[in-house]
């Protein structure tokens, strides 16, 4: 699927947080994929129309950006474009508890990828979260993704210590990454917008796609680890593995990780 991302250069409307919009389009591009930043309005719905993918990012959220959001998410289900939900902080405030509700009711989402706080905020389970960061809390991740997974009919990606992806049956728990990528801001926001690419390729499996691409990110992530140990270097070092990290070093990466785990 990598590979068919950078052959096929898929379009992905992001409509995100004014905080990581840059970060978040040079990760696109150092995968291959073809951004667009447009939160408007008055183009959002045609901006989807021309997208292979959107993602939608409530991270800055205000009444005009979640207004563009419907519009483009409805305009994608119209099309049969995948759309990534990614709930920045969905338990911080009611403001943005209800916004993603809202989403959920108005727009079929493919994928939502999310921390442990804001998947606990979705699914209403106990959890103290700080701010917009994913908190502390006692929760089965695995157990939690499933239950909502089931209930929303979508896909949940939740990223953390352990990534897991499910469609409410099937469980991927990926142990890869690096306790660094949370030492820049907007390396989740990014994994969204990298999940709505790989799912633009592969249309037809969003449990494989999101699962390949969660994959892939955390890989370059541990990579890039290797190289940086402080966060102005390792953002740099990260896009550059991300650009170019290829099938071959992806697999051979898992195979020594599982052969390292086993011994």
């Amino acid at each position: 699927m990598l590979e068919k991302v950078r052959k096929e250069n898929p379009i992905v409307h992001c409509i995100t947080n004014h905080v990581v919009s840059n970060f978040q389009a040079n990760g696109l591009l150092a995968l291959g994929a073809s951004p667009i930043m447009g939160e408007a309005p008055e183009e959002a719905a045609e901006l989807a129309a021309l997208a292979d993918a959107v993602s939608l990012n409530i991270g800055t959220l205000n009444s005009q950006s979640l207004s563009s959001m419907l519009l483009a998410g409805k305009t994608a289900n119209a099309l049969g474009t995948p759309v990534v939900l990614d709930p920045v902080g969905a338990g911080a405030t009611e403001f943005r508890k209800n916004a993603v509700n809202k989403i959920l009711e108005e727009v079929n989402v493919s994928v939502i990828r999310c921390n442990a706080g804001e998947l606990a905020a979705i699914a209403g389970a106990d959890w103290q979260v700080k701010g917009v960061d994913a908190g502390e809390g006692d929760a089965d991740i695995g157990k939690l993704a499933r239950t909502a997974a089931k209930r929303l009919g979508l896909i949940v990606a939740v990223s953390g210590a352990t990534d897991h992806v499910t469609d409410g049956e099937r469980l991927a728990e990926i142990r890869y990454g690096h306790e660094m990528m949370a030492s820049i801001t907007g390396t989740g926001c990014l994994l969204s917008s990298v999940v709505a690419a790989f799912l633009a390729v592969q249309p037809e499996n969003h449990f494989e796609a999101t699962a390949a691409a969660m994959r892939y990110y955390a890989i370059a992530g541990e990579l890039a680890s290797r190289q940086a140990e402080l966060p102005g270097a390792f953002q740099s070092a990260f896009l550059d593995h991300l650009a170019a990290i290829g099938e071959g070093e992806l697999d051979k990466f898992m195979h020594e990780k599982e052969g390292a785990l086993k011994r």
